[in-house]
């Protein structure tokens, strides 16, 4: 469908078309109309048919002809940021666009005065949690990846938004994006929206499989695929290389990712060109200048980079998977290797994506087949719109009745339907705190109509919570987070309130309020408040390995400075305990400033559990800090100090140097190191002096000068002529 024909305001076609963004594709052009006359809608198209636009429509046309604001919800950061630069686009329209993925406990008073606001849903929930005032002001509010419901982590989240802004907004528009699922018919009732389901895709995709020298594809046709000396993943993937393709390659595990890129590195390298070398290069130089800390990891990465192929996995920092993105995307980079995660992520396509592994192992279960959507997402990521006239996705066989079972259960069968998980116990008692503290609810009847609204009591109905509800309700008395009013109203305490707002399980809150009031009859290291955040169910636990016989001895020499009363050796409990230990000691070791690569070695994790672990205990030493000032005040200055160690990794005479923008712990140590104690060290010191401290340069010698109020252009020319004679 032509943009003339839609009833969009000229200014809005002229940035599409600005954007090379000329007609419609046909389920776009299908659901245009019902958005842009502000009805719900629930849209679920394959990946890369421009969901997205339909919903950056719907709100902006919305917003350039009434006052108000609109909510673009997604899973993840990384996906907030693609959402957020794309909708900037429309700032010329006058409207101005925002972002917030960040601090949970705070209602970001600034994002008043944007007109359009992108934030992951944890934050959604968190503004709620705050009491935005700005809530009735929201005319559209977007639900990116809704399928995302049936993930029993962020799903119950996501659902409570979504049954929250339908009572207290009742006009908002719903417009709910997703991947094709089987019983989208039941989230469409739910919200009571139009559904808009389709196949349709910019580039046709063939799903195939390679068996015996020729991959058979769904619409019948065969491929041969040539070079009988290499194995098969690799013949597929030189095959894709070679006609000018790109390829992602999806394996189960992250090891797997690393090893199969160095495999395949020895392929694509002889396939690139002087130019592709050339950015490759570049690349490379680009890299290495952002790397204060240079890792094992880091390195692992750089030599498959510089061959023109990249693993990307969760153990990778975010600006490394940035990096592999990026770079794949300006098709610097041929090859991507990666777990799942990336399949769920931002948008990156390619030509040809070859899935190795249909089964993942489980701890619980062994190992046991992939469901369907996983697959269909990973497939999915085949066909690069404006480069491809087909997309690619190829499983491999061993035998000829494996490969029937692929086409059965695989590539002819139907996406398994999605279920509400809000029926966990975490879920309930986190959610109802949050319902009762806000106001939204104060009774039991207020409560048993607010889960009424929730896509789970749809999906079966409210008296199959109810047991579930009570445990729930109990657990919040019985550990005073809530009051009962004359047996017929709930009030929260300031408990209860403060921990609603901190944005952290009850469990947890619980936990911490036990550590920080025993602290009180202890002496304390901060071994034993890292211990009582890591043994929190908001933290994830490390594994623990066989080899890993240094952490019950350090269980014993540390006796008597756990806040938290380690089980007995004979309970089941104690190897949970052990892993909390493990845990607390990679914190420990980190702001002990261990250098990364040692950590990464010691504790078998790499740079991204590292910054995912630090980001939650900042989050939890930030709640004990504030429950400190209720239970034990005496503790506050000491939180205070470790927060910023574990925010910094870095010893506390370092925490002044740190302060500094630009200076993480590795150049604050070299600057210590060179007898510069504090900032204030650093002034009147010649530029020259301070370039010269390893790891510093002349970069950041000048933001070091800039922040501290003094700059010296005579300085800025003599640096310069010492840098050229260097």
């Amino acid at each position: 469908m032509k943009l003339e024909k839609l009833p969009l305001n000229k200014e809005i076609i002229e940035i599409l078309k600005e954007h090379e963004i000329l007609e419609l594709y046909p389920p776009q052009a299908e659901a245009l109309p019902y958005v842009l006359k502000g009805e719900n809608v629930v849209l679920s198209i394959p990946t890369a048919s421009g969901k997205s636009l339909v919903a950056y429509l719907a709100m902006v046309n919305r917003l350039i002809h009434e006052s108000g604001k609109a909510l673009y919800i997604v899973p993840l950061k990384a996906l907030a940021r693609e959402k957020y630069e794309e909708l900037k686009l429309f700032e010329k329209l006058g409207l101005k666009v925002g972002i917030s993925t960040g601090d949970l406990d705070d209602s970001d008073p600034r994002l008043a005065r944007f007109d359009i606001i992108v934030c992951t849903s944890e934050k959604a929930d968190s503004l709620l949690r705050h009491k935005i005032t700005w809530v009735d002001k929201i005319k559209v509010l977007v639900i990116d990846e809704v399928h995302l419901i049936h993930d029993s982590s962020r799903g119950p989240t996501l659902e409570v938004i979504i049954s929250r802004f339908k009572a207290l907004n009742p006009n908002t528009q719903f417009i709910a994006l997703s991947a094709t699922i089987k019983n989208a018919t039941d989230l469409s009732i739910w919200l009571d929206a139009k559904l808009i389901q389709s196949d349709w895709r910019p580039v046709p995709l063939r799903e195939g499989v390679f068996y015996k020298n020729e991959v058979k594809y769904d619409n019948g046709k065969i491929q041969e695929i040539k070079g009988s000396e290499k194995k098969p993943l690799e013949r597929l993937v030189e095959n894709s290389i070679v006609n000018g393709g790109q390829v992602l390659v999806f394996v189960n595990t992250r090891r797997s990712t690393v090893s199969v890129a160095n495999k395949l590195a020895l392929i694509i390298e002889k396939n690139l060109s002087k130019k592709d070398l050339g950015n490759l290069k570049k690349l490379m130089t680009s890299i290495k200048k952002q790397l204060p800390e240079l890792t094992s990891v880091d390195e692992k990465l750089l030599s498959c980079l510089q061959k023109g192929v990249a693993f990307h996995n969760a153990g990778l920092s975010s600006a490394q998977r940035r990096t592999v993105e990026q770079s794949f995307k300006d098709r610097i980079i041929k090859c991507i290797v990666a777990t799942p995660t990336l399949a769920a992520g931002v948008n990156i396509p390619a030509q040809r994506v070859v899935i190795r592994d249909l089964w993942r192992y489980d701890p619980n279960f062994g190992m046991h087949p992939i469901p369907v959507f996983e697959y269909k997402q990973q497939a999915g990521r085949a066909g690069r719109p404006r480069y491809d006239k087909f997309g690619d996705a190829i499983t491999i066989a061993k035998n000829e009745e494996q490969k029937e079972q692929i086409f059965d259960n695989y590539i002819l069968s139907d996406i398994e339907p999605i279920f509400s998980k809000l029926g966990s116990q975490a879920a309930l008692r986190t959610h109802l705190l949050s319902a009762i503290a806000t106001n939204f609810v104060d009774s039991m009847d207020g409560i048993y109509k607010f889960i009424d609204s929730t896509f789970y009591a749809y999906q079966s109905d409210t008296f199959a919570l109810k047991d579930g509800i009570d445990e729930a309700i109990d657990f919040l008395i019985k550990n005073g987070f809530i009051e009962s009013i004359n047996n017929d109203r709930f009030m929260s305490t300031l408990f209860g309130n403060r921990t609603s707002s901190l944005y952290i399980d009850p469990l947890s809150a619980m936990q911490l309020k036990k550590a920080l009031e025993k602290s009180c009859d202890m002496e304390t290291s901060t071994l034993s408040f890292i211990h009582a955040v890591c043994s929190t169910p908001d933290v994830r636990s490390l594994y623990l390995r066989n080899a890993d016989t240094w952490v019950e001895e350090k269980a014993e020499r540390n006796k008597g400075i756990f806040l938290l009363e380690p089980p007995a050796a004979s309970n089941e409990d104690y190897e949970w305990f052990l892993s909390d230990l493990k845990t607390a000691s990679l914190i420990e070791d980190w702001i002990e400033e261990v250098y990364e690569d040692k950590i990464i070695t010691k504790y078998n994790v790499g740079p991204g559990d590292i910054h995912n672990l630090v980001e939650m205990n900042q989050w939890l030493l930030h709640a004990a800090r504030e429950f400190a000032r209720m239970y034990n005040f005496e503790c506050v200055s000491d939180l205070s100090d470790l927060l910023l160690r574990v925010q910094y990794g870095c010893k506390k005479e370092l925490l002044n140097l740190v302060s500094l923008r630009g200076i993480g712990r590795v150049r604050a140590r070299s600057l210590f190191n060179e007898g510069f104690k504090t900032v204030g060290d650093l002034r009147g010191v010649p530029l020259k002096r301070i370039a010269e401290v390893k790891t510093i340069g002349e970069g950041v010698a000048k933001s070091i000068k800039s922040q501290i109020g003094e700059s010296d252009k005579g300085e800025d020319k003599e640096l310069s002529e010492f840098t050229n004679k260097k």
